[in-house]
């Protein structure tokens, strides 16, 4: 048997190019991008500023006379409503294709039907909300118990009023006093 012979599970295999070259060509590449990237900014900006130029040239305006300058204005006031008209339409058509795109992907997201189901908390609802809840605002009316209870009127015993009593001993003193009382109790 040869002694050199390792029984050690199989390990990853090393890598044909060491961490410093790696490091070096992800560097390099980074760098590349980085440039190519400014480069596509600076080819944007120039193409923007070629369309505008093309589209809205440089205005001579010197020697020009008063009539001459009212009929570039309206021609002028004509080219932005036409671009203004152009820009509405195209907001709307952009409105209405996003809302097209989101219902169409919402019935995607239920054909699938992977409906993510939101985790559930416990909620401390007092019995009235609860049927509230489940059975609408009109249940409110009769769920009211104490409303739907007929009502007992008791007759209020007749209660002589409270007032100070050194002024009933003054008007109750002397005859005229019993004479009141007297005539209190028939």
């Amino acid at each position: 048997m040869d002694t050199n012979v390792h029984l050690s599970s199989p390990s990853k295999p090393k890598p044909k190019i060491s961490a410093s070259r790696r490091l070096f060509l992800k560097t390099k590449l980074l760098k590349k991008a980085m440039t190519m990237l400014e480069s596509e900014k600076q080819a944007r900006i120039a193409d923007k500023q070629r369309i505008l130029d093309e589209r809205h040239p440089t205005l001579q305006l010197s020697g020009l006379s008063m009539q001459e300058l009212q009929n570039l204005c309206k021609e002028i006031h004509q080219k932005i409503d036409k671009v203004d008209e152009e820009r509405y339409d195209i907001a709307s058509k952009v409105a209405i294709n996003e809302k097209e795109i989101q219902n169409l992907s919402q019935k995607v997201f239920e054909l699938k039907g992977k409906m993510k189901r939101p985790n559930l908390r416990k909620v401390r609802v007092s019995a009235g909300a609860m049927l509230g809840a489940l059975l609408g605002a009109k249940v409110k009316e009769s769920v009211d118990f104490k409303a739907n209870l007929k009502t007992v009127k008791k007759e209020e015993e007749k209660k002589e009023e409270v007032t100070d009593w050194r002024k009933n001993v003054d008007a109750m003193s002397g005859m005229e006093g019993r004479k009141k009382l007297f005539d209190a109790a028939q």
